[in-house]
């Protein structure tokens, strides 16, 4: 049976009055914790959930949970209790009134374990839990991943893998394929983001900073795996056939934080990182042994096709991110890349003049100073710098190498090399300034993995992991509206007690 629309105006109705009829005659009482729970939810409007995935309920059976309430009572598990499974928050409202009352359900009337995943399934765009197809889970054992330096990520194993996938993924950019976690971002985008721009709390919409990273999600101590072969039972110990994997979307990688090998998903995060309150835009799981800088062209190729809440202007990534190919695609899409160097030389490079160039791309003086940068010529796309010891008529140089009042000049062009010379040299206050705020997602993935706990679930599926991140996502919009309209809500407590005249 399909379910039935119900107006977040009704759930609110409908959460005064049971607070009035449960807690206000001295059997039950709220503490001061419960409020901000109580606000984040009486303001967060779900209702569209239920016209989203309405259609995909039967015409017929039993009248279905309402949608909304299924949706609210999880992001409320996370909120509160993080760490709990499912299973244990169904007994959770079922002990606690409050967290029905708030969900949505009438207290000794909550749903059950299967009803939630039932709600979950429908929350995912193909029949299938895992995006990997069960006949092609079976792969060969493969080797560990190489170890990174302390704190660094761990080496690419493909060299030129970067290039090819961007010289296939460019001319794709404008064929947007389906992908099963589709209607979580459709609806975290029109229910969630939108919001957020409206409050002002992604930063400028119309010229959008964005960052993004990885971090590693640990999903089990170990991988767990199948034999498609006798060869244990014919004492063979060095058996290469293929295994059938638990969770085939996951292998193994290296975490360089913990300095240890961990089994699970790459995660790759995207966020608004002029955001005050470090909010997230998308995330995306590969698997773990994924580098940074495919992870970040897989994702920017998802999440350009489907992120329409702004224009983005630039992108800030880490020096994992420094190949030439992630610049091209980037300037291909007219955006501007704040990419840090990943140093890969140490010497000097040779021009055609007395003048060299540095590893970073600053042009080296005949006595070896670094030049200044002095503007960037957009007409002509490319940067001018000037004599470090020349300051108008002043000219404090012994030896100065050219006979101009305003001292020596040259020019670098971004055509010439993209990665050397961008459109903001690395050497201005303001590439810096700008850089800095690249943390913000580092910041986000620690509110994700820290705070809301997102290893803690213990899910064999991509489909679940999927929905836990969406709902921390959720969140950590709703906890941003909460801090922002902290003193405009605060009339709640008082007035849900306050019965209608």
């Amino acid at each position: 049976m399909k379910p039935v629309f119900v107006p977040h105006a009704t759930y609110q109705d409908f959460v005064m009055n049971q607070l009035r009829e449960h807690y206000s005659g001295g059997i039950l009482t709220l503490v001061n914790d419960d409020w901000p729970v109580i606000t984040k939810l009486w303001m967060t409007d779900l209702s569209e959930i239920t016209k989203m995935i309405g259609d995909i309920y039967g015409k017929r059976g039993p009248a279905p949970q309402d949608p909304a309430s299924m949706m609210r009572s999880y992001l409320l598990l996370i909120l509160t209790n993080p760490t709990m499974s499912v299973t244990k928050w169904v007994d959770e409202l079922k002990r606690v009134p409050l967290y029905a009352i708030l969900s949505g359900f009438e207290p000794g009337n909550t749903p059950g374990i299967g009803t939630f995943y039932d709600f979950f399934a429908r929350l995912w765009g193909s029949k299938k839990k895992n995006r990997t197809h069960k006949t092609k889970s079976k792969r060969s054992r493969k080797r560990k991943p190489k170890k990174g330096k302390k704190g660094g990520k761990a080496p690419t194993t493909t060299p030129g893998r970067v290039k090819r996938l961007v010289e296939w993924i460019i001319p794709r950019l404008d064929q947007k394929q389906e992908l099963p976690a589709d209607r979580l971002f459709d609806f975290f985008q029109s229910q969630i983001l939108t919001i957020s721009a409206k409050l002002g709390l992604l930063g400028d919409v119309e010229q959008l900073n964005v960052a993004g990273d990885g971090t590693p999600v640990v999903t089990a101590s170990y991988t767990r795996s199948k034999p498609t072969c006798d060869c244990r039972a014919q004492g063979i110990a060095n058996c290469k056939h293929p295994r059938v994997y638990a969770q085939p979307d996951c292998d193994g990688g290296w975490d360089s934080s913990r300095e240890k090998y961990f089994h699970g998903y790459h995660l790759y995060m995207i966020n608004a990182c002029d955001s005050p309150y470090d909010l997230p835009l998308y995330p995306r799981l590969n698997r773990a042994s994924c580098h940074d800088s495919v992870g970040f062209i897989v994702s920017w190729a998802e999440f350009s096709q489907r992120f329409n809440s702004g224009a983005i202007d630039k992108i800030l990534l880490d020096a994992a991110h420094d190949a030439y190919a992630i610049y091209e695609m980037i300037d291909h899409q007219q955006m501007e890349p704040i990419i840090d160097l990943n140093k890969r030389a140490k010497k000097n490079l040779e021009t055609d003049s007395d003048i060299q160039l540095s590893p970073e791309g600053v042009p080296i003086c005949p006595i070896g100073k670094k030049m200044k940068p002095n503007g960037y010529d957009h007409t002509r796309h490319r940067q001018k710098w000037r004599c470090p010891l020349a300051c108008g008529a002043n000219n404090t140089c012994e030896t100065p190498c050219s006979t101009a009042k305003y001292g020596r000049t040259y020019h670098t062009y971004t055509k010439e090399n993209r990665r050397l010379f961008p459109k903001l040299s690395r050497e201005t206050d303001r590439w810096k300034t700008i850089y800095k705020s690249r943390t913000s997602v580092e910041r986000s993935n620690k509110r994700e993995k820290v705070d809301y706990h997102l290893e803690a679930g213990r899910h064999r599926s991509t489909m679940m992991w999927y929905v836990r991140i969406y709902a921390i996502m959720m969140c950590q919009h709703i906890d941003a509206w909460y801090d922002h309209r902290k003193d405009e809500l605060a009339f709640l407590k008082q007035h849900i007690f306050t019965p209608a005249v």
